[in-house]
């Protein structure tokens, strides 16, 4: 593809890419499996309102998803992150595997760019055939998951830095592409959603959907575009 029709596509996970909260449906599955205690959801949905609210962190959410499972061994949590890519690919809609497919086809740099933990993640961008996940990193001590975080969390204004720091690695700018799409749910990706030509609202939150009217940018019912 020649330089000046190079172009980028962005794309969150949750209640974007897929209807539905990628971390809760993690701890449901290792719930099924007695790996998690009948109490792991409902720590995570009060992180999630916690956060929301503003009364919370991220770090606090990271840890739901992520502290139960320090002690478990690698090859063990390994076999249960590929049995719940397995679970989860039934249930990414059609519509979303397709719009990903079109960027892919058209030659766009792909990746999802997500606050979801890179264990969560990772599972949904081998379904999405997206070769590059920007997501917020887990910390490990001794080879065991810690519960913390590693770096930045890839959440907010963060998003931007993973994005940019993404493609500095690779000699690259948002400014070289002639147009750079990013698909999101929630008002609070807007210094990405800022960042890039293209910013497009997917089954958006309120504050979101009022912005892109107010601003005239695509807003779409279900993760279904054409590119």
């Amino acid at each position: 593809m020649a330089e000046s029709n190079r172009r980028l596509a962005l794309f969150d996970l949750d209640h974007t890419l897929i209807p539905f909260d990628s971390g809760r449906e993690w701890l449901l599955f290792l719930a099924a499996r007695g790996a998690v205690d009948e109490a792991a959801e409902a720590r995570y949905l009060d992180a999630c309102r916690a956060l929301v609210s503003g009364r919370g962190g991220i770090e606090a959410l990271h840890r739901a998803v992520v502290a139960p499972l320090a002690d478990v061994a690698e090859a063990r949590l390994a076999q249960w992150v590929a049995e719940f890519e397995a679970v989860m690919a039934a249930r990414v809609p059609r519509s979303a595997l397709a719009l990903v497919a079109r960027h892919r086809e058209a030659g766009d740099r792909c990746a999802i760019v997500t606050t979801t933990t890179r264990l969560v993640a990772a599972p949904f961008a081998r379904i999405f055939g997206v070769p590059h996940l920007l997501a917020t990193e887990p910390r490990r001590a001794g080879g065991r998951l810690s519960g913390e975080i590693e770096g930045e969390p890839c959440h907010r204004a963060h998003k931007v830095t993973h994005v940019r720091r993404w493609l500095a690695a690779e000699g690259l700018s948002l400014g070289d592409f002639a147009r750079s799409f990013f698909y999101s749910d929630a008002h609070g990706d807007l210094p990405l959603l800022e960042a890039v030509t293209d910013p497009v609202a997917v089954r958006p939150d309120d504050r979101l959907r009022a912005l892109a009217r107010e601003r005239g940018w695509p807003v779409l019912g279900t993760a279904d575009v054409a590119v």
